[in-house]
């Protein structure tokens, strides 16, 4: 089957499954006389693409996508990911939502062969962005791109969302799919923050790793992606590279591995708040395993070291190099990649500023025992039951209601929801829901009213 054929067996396989077809939302106008949306999706990546055909299958189709990033950038597959395939077992689904020909598996044997599934061990990252602009096209999401929501506020009982031409576009709801930072920003450890500009990086930055060759290199953390960055280094002809870990050893085991059963991915969410924590706690504790390929990526090169128990105490420049301060001893190297992950920081992100000093946390929902307390966890945001953000002061801000994350930063509450592929298929069709939800009890006079309204005979009697 080509992929032409493959696309039309989609948008058939769509057709057969829509009951309910009827639609049963009202059009809202905004305040600039212009149709508002019921919803706007921020993030144009894996997520929001799955989110907005959960949408359209629910008969809301008065959506829009938005995404900063051009037409088949979106996500960090082709920028930022710097590992040789997706982690995930090729034959977990995702952004199909169910639907047989949507699947990752049909899109590759349509490309390359049933031949070619059979003996394929896991996804290249290429491959899958190619996906998911397949699944883009075949679904009909409507995506913006190079559009960069820069505010959110709320504009009677409507949100207005601003981007940074100055556009406002209104809706009912905004959902933010906006990936790893869409609650914060991307960590860089307080020793590095002085280092000069070209001497230090993050893993999100677009580093040049042929300016690496015959070069030192330092990467400090030991997930999945600082693996990554080191083997991209090293593969560029990078002198050394060094891996430093803070802890006494790096974690192998991969817990998401663990979770990837129904029940816990469809269920994690209704539970109170003390088995939730004490869960993803531990979970997150653990940090995300990385699997024997990323480890032999690194592991065949002579100039790699991998430094666990060496947490960084200081940093400076000594001589034009960096230096690195652990104590395990002093690392020195012409590049420093922070692998650290990502900070929870309202503030940092313009489209939450408006309402950033009223989202309710963790910390202000729920007192760990002592043995679980853990500060950073704590300033996640303490969604609701449909992703919602909540309030910290009831009724200052009571509009927030209507702005659901889906992002990494949404694990505490809802488990490994917007963070991965796993999840997607349980995840996504619950936050559609909720939000189905709340468009239909928002207008159930209305409802009420059409219904006492309707009046059309079934049969004739004769």
């Amino acid at each position: 089957m080509s992929l032409d054929a493959l696309r039309l067996r989609v948008r058939d396989e769509i057709a057969r499954t829509a009951h309910p077809r009827a639609p049963w939302l009202t059009p809202r106008t905004g305040p600039d006389g212009q149709p508002a949306h019921d919803v706007i999706v921020v993030g144009a990546g894996q997520s929001g693409l799955s989110i907005a055909f959960g949408l359209m299958r629910a008969q809301v189709t008065n959506i829009l996508v938005l995404d900063r990033a051009p037409k088949g950038f979106e996500g960090p597959w082709l920028t930022y990911a710097r590992m040789r395939t997706l982690r995930s077992p090729k034959d977990f689904t995702g952004p199909d939502l169910g639907l047989p020909a949507l699947t990752y598996q049909s899109w590759h044997e349509a490309r390359y062969g049933q031949a070619a599934w059979e003996a394929l061990d896991l996804i290249p990252r290429e491959d899958w962005a190619t996906y998911l602009a397949f699944v883009r096209d075949a679904t009909g999401a409507p995506v913006e791109n190079g559009v960069t929501v820069t505010g959110i506020a709320p504009a009677g009982d409507l949100l207005a969302v601003t981007d940074s031409s100055g556009t406002v576009r209104y809706a009912r709801k905004v959902v933010l799919a906006t990936g790893q930072e869409g609650a914060g920003r991307w960590a860089l450890p307080d020793a590095l923050r002085d280092l000069p500009a070209g001497r230090v990086a993050r893993t999100d930055d677009a580093i040049d790793f042929a300016h690496l060759a015959g070069k030192r290199v330092a990467v400090i953390g030991a997930g999945a992606s600082a693996f990554d960055n080191a083997a991209t280094a090293l593969e560029a002809g990078a002198a050394a590279v060094t891996v430093l870990c803070r802890r006494a050893e790096a974690q192998v085991v991969q817990p998401y591995r663990w979770l990837t059963f129904a029940g816990f991915l469809r269920h994690l969410g209704d539970l109170d708040d003390a088995w939730r924590w004490r869960f993803m706690s531990a979970v997150m504790g653990l940090r995300e395993g990385f699997p024997q390929a990323t480890w032999d990526r690194c592991a065949r090169h002579p100039a790699f070291r991998f430094l666990p128990g060496a947490p960084i105490r200081a940093a400076r420049m000594d001589g034009g190099a960096v230096v690195l301060d652990t104590p395990r001893g002093a690392v020195t190297a012409d590049l420093a990649i922070a692998a650290t992950g990502i900070a929870v920081d309202y503030a940092a992100r313009p489209e939450l500023l408006a309402f950033a000093h009223n989202i309710a946390t963790w910390g202000d929902r729920y007192a760990p025992p002592p043995e679980e307390r853990d500060e950073r966890l704590a300033a996640y945001p303490y969604l609701g039951d449909d992703y919602a953000f909540t309030e910290r002061e009831p009724g200052l801000t009571p509009w927030i209601g209507n702005i659901h994350l889906f992002g990494i930063a949404s694990t505490v509450s809802h488990g490994p929801s917007g963070s991965s592929i796993n999840a997607m298929t349980t995840a996504v069709p619950r936050l559609v829901s909720g939000l189905t939800r709340g468009l239909f009890t928002a207008d159930l006079d209305r409802h009420w009213t059409d219904f006492q309204a309707y009046d059309v005979p079934q049969a004739v009697l004769r």
